[in-house]
């Protein structure tokens, strides 16, 4: 209970952020795995959090199952994802619509979650590799190109040149 007993006004995020510096200090580690760090947690006392119900595993699986549901698009021979969710306004319960009976409100919210998640991860990619430029001067910078449209439309050709070498 090292980091536990600090301040028991702590978040149990800052907590955990604490006992994995601790874990990389005493193991000497720079990979971890976090299944060693969660069982050295265990072993120093921190209380193991209940496992899913049943019901609750069960869920998650039929929500990956929907997640990776695609058909093709008869007129353009595309993929595309069928299921599509759809978190309520408080983000604690996620609800999935079918694309082709979705209304328009819900595409475009899941649309527009989505696109901000993307957003999130391209912010926090360039705050990365900008911290990691300046504390690595003399390695060559690496940058995060922002503008994806490129990417996008190299990704749906790329299928269609796949077919027609297969």
């Amino acid at each position: 209970m090292l980091c536990r007993s600090i301040n028991k006004f702590m978040s149990r995020k800052l907590d955990m952020q604490r006992f994995i510096r601790h874990f990389r200090e005493v193991t000497g580690k720079t990979e971890i795995d976090m299944k060693e760090v969660a069982n050295m947690a265990g072993e120093m006392g921190w209380i193991l959090p209940e496992p899913l119900s049943p019901l609750d595993r069960l869920a998650q699986e039929f929500s990956r199952a929907a997640r990776e549901e695609t058909l093709t698009d008869g007129k353009t021979g595309r993929p595309y994802r069928v299921n599509h969710a759809i978190t309520g306004g408080n983000g604690q319960a996620t609800f999935w619509v079918e694309i082709d009976t979705a209304p328009r409100k819900h595409m475009l919210k899941s649309s527009m979650q989505r696109r901000e998640q993307t957003v999130g991860d391209m912010y926090q990619i360039t705050l990365d590799l900008e911290h990691w430029n300046r504390v690595h001067p003399t390695d060559a910078p690496i940058t995060a190109e922002t503008d994806l449209t490129f990417d996008v439309e190299l990704r749906k050709h790329a299928s269609e040149d796949d077919e027609q070498t297969g």
